[in-house]
């Protein structure tokens, strides 16, 4: 369950288009599977600033915590505050409901460095 329209991170966070230029962000399928049921999610505030790479939030589950990377540097112009009543629409929808936050990048074209599906394909199944 890959969507194909996506970029992915190799730390299992995805990228979509939003809107005026900004990118929603979420955990995958593979992610949200391997950490089992999740009971709590911790987010930047907006407006914070994110660099890619570094961890900016947390994911709990009933077995571990889990930090959350930025896929590509920016700022934070959305966070999707219905987490924090349901963090496990995480579990069932990560791809559409579940996203975590918007981003408007710097660089808008370092998106393009990002794992295309395929790629991301490759490396969970190679996991």
């Amino acid at each position: 369950m890959i969507p194909e329209d996506l970029r992915y991170t190799a730390e299992h966070e995805w990228l979509a288009p939003a809107e005026a230029g900004a990118f929603k962000v979420g955990i995958t399928h593979f992610a949200q599977e391997a950490l089992g049921d999740i009971v709590f999610v911790q987010l930047p505030e907006v407006g914070a600033k994110v660099q890619a790479g570094d961890a900016f939030g947390e994911v709990e589950s009933t077995k571990s915590v889990s930090e959350i990377y930025a896929p590509v540097s920016g700022e934070v112009v959305a966070v999707n505050a219905a987490l924090d009543a349901t963090p496990e629409v995480l579990n069932s929808d990560p791809y559409g409901d579940g996203w975590l936050v918007e981003l408007k990048a710097d660089d808008p074209a370092a998106v393009d460095a990002l794992l295309d599906a395929a790629a991301y394909r490759e490396l969970t199944e190679n996991s």
